[in-house]
């Protein structure tokens, strides 16, 4: 599995140097979940609790809750920093930290886990997903749900061998295609991301963004001020999280083994 967002930068900043609490709050929510869920991988990997933990039902649909909420967020955050049109150079530079993280992460995991190393993981998704998402930038919120809709019908109904080739896995609509220990291709992936979209053009739409509580950095008390620190740096700590993870469940394996 995994988010990632600061998976794509939410602009939530607003004209007077604020920024918007629920989606920073909310990355670091889901940076905690995803955290739990890798140091649950890590505790497996390292035989501290039961083989197949994390394939149990439960801690499946764990993961796949807390890397939709990453890829909602990153939808939201997209509108959030460009409602006033794509201002290109930032979201170019936002992209290419996305596809350099993922790169990263690719070649990491390949020499660690070569056998299920993650070529198309979350932030990939996210990626492309954000290319996606900015060529529809202009569509109204009711379009973009109901594309959310349509993409996700399609990966349940249209899956075909005819996409098994491996240069076509990443697209979701393979039924067989290289194990990974986090893949997430744009079909179903663009589902959450695109809803995402259309939950923040809805609240704009609605008055609620301009209704909704701001914060100056560095003014919240000092447990809300961390939360929302690394939900303004989500991305530099998931690259970093799960190294210190593993390390530290490598240490205790040393230790107690």
């Amino acid at each position: 599995m995994t988010d990632a967002s600061k998976l794509p930068s939410s602009s939530a900043s607003g004209p007077t140097g604020t920024r918007l609490v629920l989606p920073d709050f909310a990355r670091a929510i889901a940076l905690i979940g995803m955290a739990i869920f890798h140091f649950t991988f890590d505790l497996q990997n390292f035989a501290f609790i039961a083989p197949g933990t994390i394939f149990t039902p439960g801690w499946e649909i764990f993961g796949r809750a807390v890397a939709g909420s990453f890829v909602l967020l990153a939808g939201v955050s997209l509108v959030l920093a460009h409602s006033k049109g794509l201002r290109t150079r930032p979201f170019l530079t936002r992209l290419a930290k996305l596809v350099a993280a993922a790169a990263l992460v690719s070649i990491a995991t390949y020499l660690m886990m070569p056998s299920v190393f993650i070529y198309y993981g979350i932030l990939h998704s996210i990626a492309v997903s954000s290319v996606i998402g900015a060529l529809l930038l202009r569509l109204p919120w009711a379009a973009l749900a109901a594309l959310g809709v349509a993409v996700l019908w399609v990966h349940l109904d249209y899956a075909s061998p005819a996409f098994n080739h491996p240069a076509l896995w990443w697209l979701g609509l393979s039924t067989q295609w290289r194990p990974s220990i986090d893949f997430e291709p744009v079909l179903p992936w663009l589902a959450p991301f695109l809803w995402g979209m259309a939950v923040a053009k809805l609240a704009a739409r609605q008055g609620w963004l301009a209704r909704a509580p701001r914060y100056r950095i560095g003014t919240p008390g000092r447990a809300m001020r961390v939360a929302l620190f690394a939900g303004r740096h989500t991305l530099p700590i998931y690259l970093i999280h799960q190294p210190v993870l593993f390390g530290a469940t490598w240490i205790a394996y040393q230790l107690l083994g």
